[in-house]
């Protein structure tokens, strides 16, 4: 956390029952700490934050923990999460008016430096995807097999949230979905953000919300990654874009950059040689596979574009089965990498 985040921080947790009470006011006091349902102010007790304690380290002041959902973190989170705001700079604006703090110039400059390629805490990220659970026997799995995908080892980046909180706006009212979990992670496997896809129960499909798709903490350069790679990968757009083309290639390492503008800035490992780019059939994919490409044989590193029949590659997979959807890859791929990855 910055140093200005934890400073606010620290100034919420010296007053957290005033805290408490703007923002769960449907709990209420019990000894020191402040009980509620959960971070939407859900009426229950499910929810208790510590209102005394010392600045710092365990048992600090601020510091809350959902024995329900397993979430926890510091009052700047339980504001993030109670308002549904995902970028930080808004939740220090958020702290600020309830702290009635001036903003100053140097503070505003530093902020927005800081958060410009991130989109929320990146410790917030990696609390969420430790709270979630494998997803084998879940919705997120029942939403996957959907698609037509029904291959799900290796897919240790992916996890299941039962109920997980949505807003879709700061000013809307909170609500909880079961979503679909996916690490973002950097060359060395560090988690530094995660996507989240909001489910219908029923898991036949997306929830039926304004933005069921959204991602926190630093993405650029990074992605979701479903094996490690060395000389060969393949990279493309979404989760269910390369979970497709996994099935069909299920040794060849990929990642899921979430956004063709994501996809073109992507960070090559450093031994890698052949670079698949699993393309989106709309102006966005092409733009990207060719920023890409430029990129990487900038690089020295062969590129080859993968472009499906139709829109992309989920698409191809639940309109032409897996076997015609192998029969067209093996035209586009390397020969040595038919042997490698196809037969």
């Amino acid at each position: 956390m910055s140093s200005l985040a934890a400073e606010l921080a620290r100034c919420l947790a010296r007053d957290a029952e005033a805290v408490c009470r703007h923002c769960l006011s449907n709990g209420r006091r019990s000894g020191r700490y402040w009980l509620v349902g959960d971070v939407g102010n859900t009426p229950g007790r499910s929810l208790f934050v510590r209102l005394t304690g010392p600045e710092s380290g365990k048992g600090a002041a601020g510091n809350w923990t959902d024995a329900a959902s397993g979430q926890y973190g510091d009052l700047l989170d339980l504001i993030a999460l109670n308002r549904g705001l995902d970028h930080l700079h808004d939740t220090l604006d958020e702290a600020r008016a309830f702290l009635r703090l001036p903003r100053p110039a140097a503070d505003l400059d530093r902020v927005h430096r800081s958060t410009s390629a991130s989109t929320g805490y990146p410790e917030s990220a990696r609390r969420l995807f430790a709270m979630s659970r494998p997803i084998a026997d879940t919705v997120a799995e029942a939403y996957l097999r959907e698609r037509g995908i029904t291959v799900v080892a290796g897919t240790e980046a992916l996890r299941f949230h039962p109920r997980c909180f949505y807003r879709s706006d700061p000013h809307s009212p909170t609500e909880i979905w079961p979503a679909l979990i996916a690490a973002v992670t950097d060359l060395d496997g560090w988690i530094t953000g995660v996507h989240r896809t909001w489910l219908d129960p029923s898991g036949c499909a997306k929830a039926p919300i304004d933005t069921p798709r959204r991602a926190m903490g630093h993405l650029l350069g990074h992605g979701v990654r479903f094996g490690v790679a060395s000389d060969t990968m393949a990279a493309g757009e979404g989760i269910e874009t390369m979970l497709s083309l996994r099935m069909a290639l299920p040794g060849m390492p990929m990642l899921a950059a979430l956004s063709a503008n994501h996809l073109a800035a992507i960070l090559f490992p450093p031994a890698l040689q052949r670079l698949y780019i699993a393309r989106d059939r709309d102006l966005a994919g092409e733009t990207a596979t060719k920023a890409l490409a430029d990129r990487a044989h900038r690089a020295g590193i062969d590129a080859i574009a993968l472009t499906p029949r139709f829109s992309d590659f989920n698409e191809d997979l639940r309109r032409l089965g897996i076997e015609e959807l192998r029969t067209a890859l093996r035209i586009m791929l390397a020969p040595e990498d038919v042997v490698r990855f196809l037969l």
